[in-house]
C-alpha cells in the first residue's frame, strides 16, 4: 500500500544510538540504527524483548532525543507536525474508565482543541471502521480486551494523523484474539492509508502484517536487515503456510541468532 506520490522517505533514520545514563553505568539502548519507511507502508520493528524497539518508537514520537545520528518524519510532499501528526497505540489500551468509549476517543481532539461537532462524527465513523458501532456510550469494563484495543486504535486515529506507532499492541490479547486483530488492523491499514509503525517480537506477527520489517538484535539494538515483504494483500491466515512465508520468517530467525 506504497503511496507513489513521492519516492522520499517519509520516515528516515541515519546512525541513530541511543544511551540511557552517563560514565560506565550508561545503558547503550540503540547502536548506529539506520532504515527509511515510506509514506502509506506498515513497517514493522522487530526483536527479542528489550532489544531497544521502544526506546525507537519514543525518539519517533519525540519523547526522547537520540544521542547521535538523524531522524527526519515528513518530506515535501508530506510535511509533518510531531504535536499534531502522531497517533500513539500502547500494549495497553489505557482507556479512562469513568469516560463512554466515544468520549476516550475524542480525548486527543478535546486535547488538541479540534470542533467538537465535527470530531464527534467522526468518532463514531472511526468506531464503525473498528467493528465497534453501538459501543459508543459503553464503559470500558464492558468492552473485552480486544475491544477495548480497537477503541484505542481509534482514539489513536481521531485527529487524522499521519503516523500512527503502535508499540506491541496486541502481546496482552491471547492467541486467537490477536490473529483476528492482527485481520484488523490490516483492513484498518488499506481504508485509512496511514503509515504505520509496528512494534512487535512475534516474527510471524512482523511478517504477516508489515509490507516493511525493520530486524533488531538484542540490545542495544542493531539494524541487522531491512526488507520488504512480497506477499499478496489483502492476507489471510491461509498465508501463514505459503512456502514464501516461511522462507522470510527464517530469514529473521536466523538474523537473531535462532536457527
Amino acid at each position: 500500500m506504497n503511496d507513489t506520490r513521492t519516492a522520499e522517505p517519509f520516515i528516515h533514520l541515519a546512525d541513530v544510538s541511543k544511551s540511557y545514563g552517563k560514565g560506565p553505568k550508561a545503558h547503550l539502548a540503540i547502536s548506529n540504527a539506520s532504515f527509511d519507511v515510506m509514506p502509506g507502508e506498515l513497517a514493522c520493528l522487530v526483536g527479542p524483548s528489550g532489544c531497544g524497539k521502544s526506546t525507537m518508537l519514543k525518539i519517533l514520537a519525540g519523547l526522547h532525543a537520540q544521542d547521535a545520528g538523524t531522524v527526519s518524519i515528513g518530506n515535501s510532499a508530506y510535511p509533518f507536525d510531531p504535536a499534531r501528526d502522531i497517533g500513539m497505540v500502547f500494549q495497553q489500551p489505557l482507556l479512562l474508565k469513568w469516560r463512554t468509549i466515544i468520549d476516550n476517543v475524542l480525548l486527543p481532539a478535546e486535547i488538541l482543541g479540534l470542533p467538537k461537532k465535527a470530531s464527534r462524527e467522526r468518532a463514531r465513523d472511526l468506531l464503525a471502521l473498528v467493528g465497534l458501532s453501538g459501543a459508543e456510550e459503553k464503559r470500558p469494563y464492558e468492552l473485552s480486551g480486544g475491544m477495548q484495543q480497537r477503541a484505542a486504535i481509534a482514539r489513536a486515529l481521531i485527529h487524522d494523523p499521519k503516523l500512527v506507532l503502535m508499540d506491541e499492541p496486541f502481546g496482552a490479547l491471547d492467541a486467537l484474539t490477536r490473529e483476528k486483530m492482527n485481520l484488523e488492523l490490516l483492513r484498518i491499514w488499506k481504508q485509512s492509508g496511514k503509515t504505520i509503525l509496528f512494534v512487535t517480537h512475534g516474527i510471524s506477527e512482523a511478517v504477516f502484517l508489515g509490507s516493511r520489517v525493520v530486524v533488531f538484535t538484542a540490545g542495544p539494538a542493531r539494524m541487522a536487515d531491512n526488507f520488504t515483504i512480497e506477499l499478496p494483500l489483502p492476507r489471510t491466515l491461509d498465508l501463514k503456510t505459503h512456502e514464501n512465508f516461511g522462507a522470510y520468517t527464517r530469514r529473521i530467525y536466523r538474523l537473531l541468532g535462532m536457527e
